[in-house]
C-alpha cells in the first residue's frame, strides 16, 4: 500500500495510536507530542479532538450531514434550515465544513483538530467546533493565539486560514506539513471519482456531475476560481 491509495481513506499503514482512542500518522506522533507538551507547559490543555478517519468513517458523516441527522452550518457557524436546501446547496453547506469521503486531510493521519479541553470543560455553552470558539471570548481563544505564534515550531500549520469559497477557516485544524506534502502531490481526481462511484453515499450523482469543480473548489481548496 502506498500513498498513492493511502491518500483515500481506504488503507493506510502508516499509523500508530496515541493514547486510547486516536491514530496518528507514525512520523508524526514526535512532533505532536512535542507540541502537546510545550503548550502544557505554557498553561494550554491542548487536546486532540480528531486525528485520523478512514474512508467509512467519512462517508459515515457526509450521509449523516445529507440526511439531515446532523446539523449544517454556514460560514458564520450559524446553523443552516437542512429542509429548505436543494441538492447542490446541500453539497456547498456540508463542503465548508466536512470533506468529501476520500477527499479529506484526516485519511492521511498528518491531519489533526485540536481545542483546549479544561477551558471547553469549564465553559457554560455547549461546543460545536465553529470559528467562533476559537475568537475572543471563546474557550479556545488562549489555544488558537498560541498556535499562531509555536505551532511552525513543530512543523506544523494550519490548511485551511483563508476561505477562498471553499473550506470554511479551521483555527483547530493542524497539518504536519513535510509529511502531509507527500499525499497532497497523490491526490488526483480519477481515484476520487472509482471509490465514490462504487460508495454507497448519499447525494452521489448530484456530487459526481460537479466533481471537477468540488475536486479543485473544496479538495485543493482552491475555492472559487
Amino acid at each position: 500500500m502506498s500513498k498513492h491509495d493511502a491518500w483515500l481513506g481506504i488503507d493506510n499503514p502508516y499509523l500508530c495510536e496515541v493514547g486510547p482512542s486516536f491514530l496518528i500518522h507514525k512520523e508524526v506522533k514526535p512532533a505532536w507530542q512535542a507540541l502537546q507538551s510545550a503548550a502544557h507547559n505554557d498553561g494550554i490543555d491542548c487536546q486532540l479532538i480528531s486525528s485520523y478517519r478512514d474512508f467509512h468513517r467519512q462517508l459515515a458523516i457526509w450521509n449523516r450531514k445529507w440526511r439531515g441527522d446532523a446539523t449544517l452550518f454556514d460560514t458564520d457557524g450559524e446553523i443552516i434550515e437542512h429542509s429548505q436546501l436543494s441538492d447542490n446547496e446541500k453539497i456547498d453547506a456540508i463542503l465548508t465544513w466536512s470533506a468529501l469521503p476520500g477527499g479529506s486531510r484526516h485519511h492521511w493521519g498528518t491531519d489533526i483538530d485540536v481545542y483546549d479541553k479544561r477551558s471547553v470543560d469549564n465553559w457554560s455553552q455547549n461546543f460545536d467546533l465553529v470559528d467562533a470558539e476559537y475568537r475572543e471570548n471563546g474557550p479556545c481563544y488562549a489555544l488558537a493565539c498560541w498556535l499562531d505564534k509555536n505551532l511552525h515550531e513543530f512543523g506544523f500549520a494550519r490548511p485551511f486560514m483563508e476561505n477562498k469559497g471553499g473550506v470554511a477557516v479551521e483555527l483547530w485544524h493542524l497539518t504536519h506539513s513535510q509529511c502531509a506534502s507527500e499525499f497532497e502531490h497523490a491526490r488526483n481526481i480519477e481515484q476520487l471519482e472509482r471509490v465514490l462511484s462504487e460508495a454507497d453515499m448519499e447525494g452521489k450523482a448530484a456530487v459526481l456531475s460537479r466533481l471537477d469543480e468540488l475536486y479543485h473548489r473544496y479538495v485543493l481548496n482552491e475555492g472559487i476560481v
